[in-house]
């Protein structure tokens, strides 16, 4: 490598760093707690707790109409509609169901968890305020929507490019020490440059996997919106002229065509007519897979809302299905308790990393400046 090469790759390791950094500290910093925020949501009893439920009823026992399940919902709730229901994909026994003034405002939203063997309301998890949220949205668009999240993604990439070329200059670096080898006995930037440099190469396939799913779950609200604009659009066209629903038929039978036509696959979430991932005409039924590799992702199949009758039913672009895979690996959600406390271990010594390297700025440029 030139000494020329070797310039340009520091330059643009220092800028891309320097832009990015910042920013990396706070989603690292809030990335930590979203790790565990479902164990979070359990100790503080935002989430439903198994205790809440009938545990003494049998796993096979009959569950109750998912029209039943709207009507306990809107029960408690009689000036909002139905927007979104969901479950667990591992525990079948709660329908989720998400409320609103109408099927596409998002603000104001309650959620009612109902236990679908008994329809009993078991809770009423928090969609808006608490700690938790706070730092959720902090997380994903710094407070502000799609733009901070279009920002948010561009700062990604630029760590994605700081990265390789950090790899690049500390290739040559590794023939003159020893792997991850830090030097004890020299000055304090040095040493911290030592483990700037080990750690940042011990955590590198980590950081880049998270710093590329943030950047594709950055960039997700572009990404479905493309889907809209393009695919979707063309599924619900032969509605595109007809008369607004003047009342939605069952919920149970728009269910029931969606799974006679995917019986291999179990419910991911429901989007109600008016949502942005259905149609003012149509149930989006969204069917996970049920192997390991699928589970994470889904199908839709849109059900005529008045009729019950499957009319649409493709597999989701590529963009979208990376976008499912990348939202839980972000975050460690694939392997359990033991990955999410490996993922919280490399999220702290990348922090390391990012505190080290803007000291080693600071410490260069005080001197420069001296």
């Amino acid at each position: 490598m030139t000494k020329q090469s070797i310039r340009t790759w520091v330059w643009l390791h220092k800028w891309t760093s320097l832009v990015c950094t910042v920013f990396m500290l706070i989603l690292g910093l809030t990335g930590l707690p979203l790790i565990f925020e479902h164990e979070i949501a359990h100790l503080t009893g935002t989430d439903v707790e198994p205790d809440q439920l009938a545990n003494e009823l049998p796993a096979d026992h009959p569950r109750i109409s998912l029209d039943r399940v709207m009507d306990i919902a809107i029960a408690e709730y009689p000036d909002k509609v139905g927007m979104f229901v969901s479950q667990d994909m591992d525990d079948d026994r709660v329908w989720y169901v998400t409320l609103s003034k109408a099927a596409h405002l998002e603000e104001g939203l309650k959620q009612v968890a109902v236990d679908a063997r008994t329809g009993a309301i078991v809770a009423e998890p928090a969609l808006e305020g608490g700690v938790m949220h706070f730092i959720e949205s902090l997380h994903v668009d710094l407070f502000a929507g799609l733009p901070g999240m279009i920002f948010l993604g561009l700062m990604g990439f630029l760590l994605l490019i700081a990265l390789v070329s950090g790899v690049v200059l500390y290739a040559p670096f590794m023939r003159k020490l020893g792997f991850a080898q830090v030097r004890s006995h020299k000055e304090k930037s040095t040493k911290w440059l030592d483990i700037h440099n080990a750690l940042g190469i011990v955590t590198l396939v980590w950081f880049f996997v998270v710093g590329g799913t943030g950047v594709i779950n950055a960039w997700g609200e572009l990404l479905l919106m493309n889907w809209q604009r393009t695919q979707l659009a063309d599924m619900v066209a032969p509605y595109k002229d007809k008369a607004p629903l003047q009342q939605l038929g069952s919920l149970q039978a728009a269910v029931d065509s969606a799974l006679a036509l995917e019986p291999k696959r179990t419910i991911q979430f429901i989007a109600f007519p008016g949502t942005g991932f259905s149609s003012p005409h149509h149930y989006g039924v969204f069917l996970r897979g049920s192997e390991p590799l699928t589970a994470h992702t889904s199908k839709p199949v849109l059900v005529d809302a008045s009729t019950a009758q499957v009319t649409a039913s493709e597999s989701l672009p590529w963009y979208l299905t990376a976008l499912q895979v990348s939202q839980p690996l972000h975050f460690g959600d694939y392997g359990g308790m033991p990955m999410k406390i490996i993922w919280a271990v490399l999220d702290i010594l990348t922090l390391i990393v990012l505190g080290s390297g803007l000291y080693l700025w600071w410490v260069k440029y005080r001197k420069v400046d001296a």
